[in-house]
């Protein structure tokens, strides 16, 4: 019987970039766009952490930022107000809350994956962050009046790590459904005002440096896309074997 030719390496090596930008492949475009988020998102952590335990400038802003905001905060009670409640509302309770009345809708829409995707990035992203923060035991903001008092660090931000998580998340499903170049790049501008706020809420209140938050959504939006990508790869698996096993069917009739 004739042999295939053997293949060149320069077409081995053709054959695997274009099925790793593939939008159909198993192992294609998703694929490679999650890693190279989750490589940018590792390196914008990595270069945060490494600036705020060598005391980099970065620190001296992040102390003449919160005393500012702090100032602010102190004389002006309507922002207060306002932001003392959204910041309540992303605790770690109200997140939970969020991702179960969002995980309970997707589930009756019987988005397996995406549930699984949510069930990972939410609840291990609050653990992931609890870990940090034990690695790194910043202190918090300390002010001589302080408008909130916690007794946990300070680095990462958990509030702003699980905001970029869950509206990151809900702005990739809504994309991924979406029309048209307008509909899928809204969900990600409104998710984006949504974490900056809850960020933003964090400082003014006094309870993290601007660097906390920086990382946090570095590492939220890392963890997410480890999330999301793993639950696309097992869907698209999943679809490729039945496919397969359709055709050997198929084949097998004939």
């Amino acid at each position: 019987m004739p042999h295939d030719p053997p293949v060149s390496f320069p077409a081995r090596l053709h054959r695997f970039a274009a099925a790793r930008f593939s939008p159909e492949g198993e192992y294609g475009l998703h694929l490679t766009a999650g890693v190279l988020l989750l490589l940018l998102a590792t390196a914008v952590f990595a270069r945060m952490a490494g600036a705020v335990v060598a005391g980099a400038p970065i620190t001296q802003l992040d102390v003449e930022v919160a005393n500012w905001l702090h100032a602010h905060a102190r004389a002006n009670a309507l922002p207060r107000q306002v932001l003392t409640a959204i910041t309540h509302v992303h605790s770690t309770p109200g997140i939970l809350v969020l991702a179960a009345v969002a995980g309970a809708w997707l589930y009756r829409r019987r988005q397996r994956y995406w549930t699984v995707a949510l069930a990972a990035s939410v609840p291990g992203g609050l653990v992931l962050n609890v870990l940090l923060k034990r690695s790194f035991e910043r202190a918090r903001p300390h002010f001589a009046e302080p408008l909130l008092e916690l007794s946990t660090y300070s680095f990462p931000s958990g509030h702003t790590m699980a905001a970029t998580v869950l509206y990151g998340f809900i702005a990739c499903y809504a994309s991924r459904h979406a029309r048209g170049w307008a509909g899928r790049v809204l969900p990600f501008v409104l998710a984006l005002a949504m974490v900056a706020t809850v960020a933003f809420s964090r400082m003014y209140l006094g309870v993290h440096y601007l660097s906390d938050v920086l990382a946090a959504a570095a590492e939220g939006c890392g963890w997410l896309a480890i999330c999301i990508t793993g639950a696309a790869t097992l869907e698209r698996r999943s679809r490729a074997r039945a496919r397969r096993a359709g055709e050997a069917v198929a084949t097998q009739d004939i």
